[in-house]
C-alpha cells in the first residue's frame, strides 16, 4: 500500500485530523515558506501526538548542526533536504532518516539522484518562485526511467482527483501532499485530506 505523507503541517488539529484519517508521516517546514513553523510550536505539537507516526522536518540549504538541533528539540526522526544540498552533506547527518528531494522540469533533472545516498528520494514539480509547495506537477512517467533500489516518493500539484492515476502510472513508494488538501497555505481542508488518503490507499 502507498505510504502517505501530509507536509506544510501549522497546528495540531491539522496533525490530529490527518493522523485519525490515516497519514503515514507529517511534515513541518523549517524554510522560508508560507508554511514556516517554529520549533518551540512543532515541539509543542509533536508532544501531543500519538506513536506510530513518522515525524519528518522539511529543510533547505540549512547547516547540518542547525538541522540536528532542531530535529533533537522537537522529536523528529526524518529529515527532508529540499535544497542544492551537495551527496557529502548527507554524511553530516548518519544518525538520521534521510529523504533527498529533487525538482524535476525534464527528463535531465533525475541524473544526480545516484549520487547520493538517502534513506529515499522525494521529486517535485519544479517552480522557479519556490523550492517546493506550489502544487507544480511533473510528467510522472519520468520515474521509471531512474536506476535506484532507493524508495521513490512524488510530489508537486497531487489531490485527491490526481493522486489514484499518479499512483497508477508511477507505482511509488510514497506520495506527499500539501498545497492539495488546504483550504490556503497553512490551513488544511478535513475533507481534503480524507479524500487524498483514501484515494491515495484505494479505499
Amino acid at each position: 500500500m502507498t505510504r502517505v505523507k501530509i507536509c506544510g503541517i501549522t497546528n495540531l488539529n491539522d496533525a490530529k485530523i490527518a493522523i485519525d484519517y490515516g497519514t503515514d508521516a507529517i511534515g513541518f517546514v523549517f524554510a522560508k515558506s508560507t508554511r514556516r513553523v517554529s520549533k518551540e510550536k512543532v515541539r509543542a505539537i509533536v508532544r501531543k501526538l500519538p506513536p506510530f507516526v513518522s515525524l519528518v522536518g522539511l529543510f533547505v540549504n540549512e547547516t547540518a548542526k542547525n538541522i540536528e538541533d532542531i530535529c533533537k528539540f522537537c522529536g523528529l526522526d526524518t529529515v527532508q533536504l529540499h535544497g542544492n544540498e551537495p551527496p557529502d552533506f548527507l554524511n553530516k547527518l548518519k544518525h538520521r532518516k534521510i529523504i533527498k528531494a529533487f525538482r524535476i522540469k525534464t527528463e535531465q533533472d533525475i541524473k544526480p539522484i545516484n549520487k547520493y545516498k538517502p534513506k529515499a528520494i522525494l521529486l517535485d514539480g519544479f517552480s522557479e518562485y519556490s523550492m517546493g509547495g506550489t502544487g507544480t506537477s511533473f510528467d510522472w512517467k519520468i520515474i521509471k526511467k531512474i536506476k535506484t533500489s532507493k524508495p521513490v516518493i512524488i510530489a508537486g500539484g497531487l489531490t485527491h482527483q490526481n493522486v489514484s492515476r499518479a499512483i497508477k502510472v508511477a507505482s511509488p513508494y510514497g506520495v506527499d501532499v500539501s498545497s492539495g488538501v488546504e483550504l490556503r497555505p497553512g490551513k488544511k481542508d478535513k475533507d481534503l485530506i480524507k479524500k487524498f488518503i483514501r484515494a491515495a490507499k484505494g479505499v
